[in-house]
Order: structure tokens, then C-alpha cells, then sequence
């Protein structure tokens, strides 16, 4: 299974990202990925967020080897066109390493598209815009993933390369994957979470103490973090994308390539 990192986007000086991506390249990591919120609500808010787009140019021209994606580009926030061309424009940035992983929004996307005065509409319209955006996409020289759980969603899995989902635990991301691989079945699988890292059992117990991470953060010391993740490779997952609680700090990605991807691979 491949390792990845989500990177801090909901900072306001985008070196932080850029010198996260870069640590976790000498680290060995297979990629890091960006998100694309316009803002975060959750607590603490953090507005706004670094672009999407712009951050992963940037993160492309600061790295040379390792995998450079979104997790996941929202279909419902640019036209299509516009969104298969900042794609390909990635792509050459990066000299061919994309993956581009795209999503039809959920609930908690509303409030940033009413915002910016863009319709968040049904299930139905924001599948339509998924499927334009993969069919704008397909056959551009990378790989497409799909994220979400819907029928309909998984309709369009099948139009594309891969699926991702955030969030599941082991036992949903195996049932959720019989259900891809029924209309998939040779979709690249891939699973995406909260983790709270700690280089040593002390440095778990102090940031567990000061984050206080629910049951769905994966938590602890590197070897604890291994056999979680050894759960998602046993039900199939490709790739493991982390998205650690201290996001900024480069130390994840040191934590993750030194001990972390060699024993999960």
C-alpha cells in the first residue's frame, strides 16, 4: 500500500505546505495531496484557505519524485473545462507525477458555494457535474479517482481510474469497496482519515492529551498507526492518504517516511 499526506491548507503562509511537501519527498512518502475548501468552519475556523489549485502548482514546482493531487477537486465549483484545464496544467507543472481525485461535494460544502454565490443543487446535479468533469478529464496522461458512497457516484467510478473515500473505518471501507469493485472492478482503491502521530509513546500520550482526538482519529505511536493502517491494506486499499491533527508540523512527514510507509508497503 502507497503512503500519502494531506497537506495544511487552512494556513495563511503557504511555506508551511511547501516546506511539509518538501519533507515529506526527502521522507520517501508516494504523495501529498491538497484539499479544496474555500474555508474551514470547524473548529478552530480558518479562513481562508489556501487555493487549491495555486498551492498544488506550487507544491508541483518545489518537488521533484513524489505524487502531487487534490483530494478531491469539487466538481460543482468550477465548469468542467475549466476544471480538466487546471488538471492538465498541473500535470505539466509537475512533469507527469497527478493524480487528480474528484468529488461531487457533500453537505458541508453548502455554505462555502451559497457564499461565493454558486449553487450547491441536488445529489442528481452534483453527480451530472462529477461525471462532466471525469469525461473533461479522462485520457489526459494521469489518473482519475472518484470519492464518494452514493450509487450514483459509483456509477461514475466506473468512468474513471480509482475511488476514495475519508474517513471509513476498516469494516466500512471493506463493505464500501464490494460495492465499487461490483461496478468497478479495477478500480484503484483508496482511503483517507485523521491521524494524531507521535514519534514515541511520550509524544503520543502529550498530543493525545492536547488535541483530544475522537474514536474516528487514528492515534498513537508509529507502530500503532502501522496496524491501523494494516486494516484499510487488508480490505484492499491501494493507498493510504493521513491527514495529521498538527497538519503543519514536518515532523509527521518525517515520522511517516522513516517509520511509518516502510511497514506498510
Amino acid at each position: 500500500m502507497k503512503l500519502g499526506l494531506a497537506l495544511p491548507s487552512f494556513v495563511d503562509d503557504p511555506d508551511i505546505p511547501i516546506g511539509v511537501a518538501r519533507t515529506a519527498e526527502a521522507a520517501g512518502l508516494d504523495g501529498v495531496f491538497v484539499y479544496d475548501h474555500l474555508w474551514r468552519d470547524k473548529p478552530p475556523p480558518r479562513r481562508p484557505a489556501l487555493e487549491c489549485f495555486a498551492l498544488l502548482g506550487a507544491i508541483a514546482a518545489e518537488t521533484t519524485r513524489i505524487h502531487v493531487g487534490t483530494l478531491v477537486a469539487r466538481a460543482t465549483l468550477r465548469p468542467a473545462a475549466t476544471l480538466a484545464h487546471s488538471l492538465d496544467a498541473a500535470q505539466r507543472i509537475s512533469g507527469g507525477r497527478l493524480i487528480a481525485a474528484i468529488g461531487a461535494g457533500d453537505s458541508e460544502s453548502r455554505a462555502e458555494n451559497e457564499a461565493f454565490g454558486l449553487p450547491f443543487g441536488t445529489l442528481a446535479s452534483r453527480v451530472l457535474a462529477l461525471a462532466d468533469v471525469v469525461g473533461a478529464a479522462r485520457g489526459r496522461g494521469y489518473p482519475i479517482w472518484v470519492g464518494g458512497h452514493a450509487t450514483v457516484v459509483r456509477e461514475v467510478v466506473a468512468t474513471a481510474d480509482g475511488w476514495n473515500t475519508w474517513g471509513d473505518t476498516p469494516e466500512q471501507f471493506r463493505d464500501r469497496s464490494a460495492l465499487v469493485r461490483a461496478v468497478a472492478p479495477e478500480a484503484e482503491l483508496t482511503w483517507g482519515g485523521l491521524i494524531l502521530l507521535g514519534r514515541d509513546r511520550d509524544q503520543a500520550a502529550f498530543k493525545t492529551a492536547r488535541f483530544n482526538p475522537g474514536s474516528h482519529v487514528l492515534t498513537g505511536e508509529p507502530e500503532q498507526i502501522v496496524e491501523g493502517l494494516r486494516g484499510y491494506a487488508d480490505a484492499g486499499a491501494a493507498w493510504a492518504i493521513v491527514a495529521p491533527l498538527d497538519a503543519s508540523d514536518a515532523e509527521n512527514a518525517q515520522i511517516l517516511g522513516d517509520a511509518v510507509a516502510p511497514l506498510v508497503r
